[in-house]
């Protein structure tokens, strides 16, 4: 049964820090524009307080989650238990795109690792409503590590090629939308 909490508790915190993926849900206004779900992991969801998360975003093959934060504020992180008891927990928000050089920028970078290869923005998520449900039909997985492709490929690229390739492939979305900090410079 689905339950609705006032925002994040300690709690729910704590188990989410010990969760190894997530997914990050968005879409643009129009009926005609892809819906986008990525899956996240590498330690890059941080929660703030009860009322905001901060989401760090490596520069990838797309940039759908960005175009649409910037089109419409609207996003769903989803997180499942896939060890221990089952459990589904959503947030649901308004996020803004913050890029280097951002007002918000040092604060929220401090929040994660430094020297992380391929950083390209991140996404700080006002909640509007946490909700939980049972999970039941979630499949028991293992655990066996984090990929270093992603950051392999970032490191291989070095800072230049990093800004070529997001100038070329993360300006606009499939659908034609505008990414912030890269479809506008």
């Amino acid at each position: 049964m689905a339950k609705t909490h006032p925002g994040i508790s300690a709690e729910h915190r704590e188990w989410i820090a010990r969760q190894h993926v997530y997914f990050v849900a968005t879409a643009p206004r129009s009926d005609q524009g892809h819906i986008n779900v990525s899956p996240r992991g590498l330690d890059s969801l941080r929660v703030i307080d009860p009322n905001r998360v901060a989401v760090l975003d490596l520069t990838g093959s797309g940039n759908e989650s960005a175009a649409h934060m910037h089109e419409n504020g609207r996003v769903t992180i989803m997180l499942c238990a896939f060890e221990g008891d089952p459990l589904i927990f959503r947030i649901y928000g308004e996020g803004e795109v913050v890029r280097p050089g951002d007002r918000e920028w040092q604060e929220l970078r401090s929040l994660f690792a430094e020297g992380v290869p391929g950083v390209r923005q991140i996404f700080h998520v006002m909640v509007t409503r946490v909700q939980t449900s049972c999970g039941y039909g979630v499949p028991f997985m293992d655990y066996v590590e984090d990929r270093e492709r992603l950051t392999q490929w970032a490191v291989d690229k070095g800072e230049a090629g990093i800004a070529a390739y997001q100038s070329e492939k993360n300006a606009v979305s499939i659908d034609g939308l505008p990414a912030p900090g890269l479809a506008e410079g």
